[in-house]
C-alpha cells in the first residue's frame, strides 16, 4: 500500500500548497477581519471540495451529484473574486480541475478553457490589469488545472493498479491451487489404482506362489517410489512425462492383472509439452478404464498425421445396461480405486485446449469405450482446422 499511500499524500500536499498560496494572497489584501474571516471559509470549502473530486470514485458518482458539486464549487471559485480580485486567483485552478475530473471530455475541455478566459477577462475588463498580468492569469488558471487534474488522474491510476495487482495475486494462489489438484489427481490416479490392483494380485497368489507374489511386491515397491516422486514433480512444478514411458509401464501394469493390452506408438520424439500432456491422457483412460469397466481387452495406439498427433485409448468390458460408463456399477477391485468426485475427463480436456487439442469419447454398442485425444505438433491450429481434421479421423 506505500504506492497508494505516496500518491494521495503528494495530491494532497499539492493542494494544500495552492490552497496556502492563496490565504498567503487573502492576508495580504489587507481586507476588514470579516471578509478576510468569509475568505477563509470559501478557501475551506474549496479545498473540502477539491479533495472530494479527486476522489479515484468520485467519476462513478451520480451525474447530478457531479454537477452539484460543480455548481457549488464554482460559487466559491467567483464570488471571492469581487473581494479579493486575482489574488484569489488561484483557486480558478481548482474548479478547472474538477471540471476535467468530473465530466465528459466533450464537455470538460470546452469548460475548462471557458474558465481560463473568464480569468483572462475579469483581469482585462473588471480588475483593469494590463495584458501581462491577464495573460499571467490565465495560463495560472490553466496550468493549476491540468496539475490537479493529472496529480488526481495519476492517485486515482495508481489505486486501480494496486488493486488490480492484488486481484491478480489472488488469482495466481487460485490456479495454482487448482494446477495442484489437477496434477495431483492426473499423476498419483493411475499409480495408486495400479497399486491397489497388484495388491489384490499378491493377496491372491500368496498362498500359491510366492515366487510371482514376491514379484508383485517388488512391483508395488516401484510404484510407490514413482507416486512420490510424482508428488515432489506436482510440489515443484516440474511435470514432464514420456508417452512411452507411460505405455510400457501402462502394458506391464495390465498385462500383470491379466489383461490383453495391444500397443502401437508410431510417433517421432514429440515436443516436451505434447509429450506429457498425452501421458497425462494415458494415465487417466487407464485409470478410468479400471474404475468404469470389466476390462479383458485394451488397445493403446497413437500416430501423426498432418502435424496432428492422435493418442487413441480402447477397452472392452463396459456394462451400461442404458448407462452411462460412470454410472455402471464397479467390481469390488473398482470400488477401491475409484475416487469420489473425481474430475479426470474434465481435466484432460482442459489440459488439450491449453496446447491446441481436443478430447472426445465414443461408447460402441459392444462395450467398447474409446478415448481419443488430439493435439498439433506445433502452434496452435484454428477451430476449423482442426474440426476438419478430427473429422476426418472418424
Amino acid at each position: 500500500m506505500l504506492a497508494p499511500r505516496l500518491a494521495r499524500s503528494v495530491l494532497l500536499a499539492t493542494l494544500a500548497g495552492y490552497s496556502l498560496v492563496t490565504a498567503v494572497n487573502i492576508l495580504g489584501t489587507r481586507a476588514s477581519p470579516v471578509e478576510t474571516g468569509l475568505g477563509f471559509l470559501a478557501l475551506l470549502v474549496m479545498f473540502g471540495l477539491q479533495l472530494v473530486h479527486s476522489r479515484p470514485q468520485a467519476r462513478q458518482s451520480s451525474y447530478g451529484w457531479r454537477v452539484t458539486t460543480l455548481g457549488a464549487q464554482a460559487v466559491c471559485c467567483f464570488l471571492p473574486l469581487a473581494l479579493f480580485h486575482l489574488a484569489w486567483g488561484a483557486m480558478s485552478g481548482f474548479l478547472a480541475g474538477s471540471v476535467l475530473l468530473l465530466l465528459p471530455g466533450r464537455t470538460a475541455w470546452p469548460l475548462y478553457v471557458a474558465i481560463g478566459l473568464s480569468l483572462f477577462g475579469y483581469a482585462a475588463l473588471v480588475a483593469d490589469r494590463g495584458l501581462f498580468d491577464s495573460v499571467y492569469a490565465l495560463e495560472t488558471t490553466l496550468v493549476t488545472g491540468l496539475v490537479v487534474f493529472g496529480l488526481s488522474s495519476l492517485t486515482g491510476l495508481v489505486t486501480r493498479l494496486h488493486a488490480q495487482r492484488a486481484d491478480l495475486a489472488r488469482l495466481a494462489v487460485a490456479d495454482e491451487r487448482l494446477r495442484f489438484s489437477r496434477d495431483l489427481h492426473d499423476l498419483l490416479g493411475y499409480n495408486l489404482s495400479a497399486i491397489t490392483l497388484k495388491t489384490e494380485l499378491v493377496r491372491r497368489l500368496v498362498p500359491e506362489m510366492p515366487g510371482p507374489a514376491r514379484a508383485e511386491t517388488d512391483s508395488i515397491l516401484a510404484l510407490s517410489r514413482q507416486s512420490l516422486a510424482d508428488v515432489r514433480k506436482v510440489a515443484t512444478g516440474y511435470r514432464d512425462m514420456s508417452l512411452r514411458e507411460e505405455a510400457t509401464a501402462t502394458r506391464s501394469m495390465l498385462e500383470a492383472a491379466g489383461i490383453e493390452v495391444v500397443t502401437a506408438i508410431d510417433t517421432g520424439a514429440l515436443p516436451p509439452e505434447i509429450d506429457t500432456v498425452l501421458a497425462t491422457v494415458l494415465r487417466e483412460g487407464v485409470t478410468n478404464a479400471l474404475r468404469h469397466s470389466h476390462v479383458h481387452q485394451c488397445t493403446i495406439r497413437c500416430w501423426e498425421e498432418e502435424g496432428l498427433i492422435t493418442l487413441s485409448i480402447a477397452n472392452d468390458g463396459v456394462e451400461l445396461a442404458g448407462r452411462s460408463p460412470d454410472d455402471a456399477d464397479p467390481t469390488p477391485l473398482q470400488a477401491a480405486v475409484d475416487e469420489p468426485g473425481g474430475t479426470g475427463l474434465g481435466n484432460l480436456t482442459h489440459r488439450l485446449g491449453r496446447v491446441g487439442g481436443s478430447l472426445t469419447t465414443e461408447l460402441s454398442d459392444d462395450g467398447w469405450f474409446q478415448m481419443t485425444a488430439r493435439a498439433p505438433l506445433s502452434g496452435r491450429p484454428d477451430t476449423v482446422d482442426l474440426n476438419r481434421k478430427e473429422n476426418a479421423q472418424k
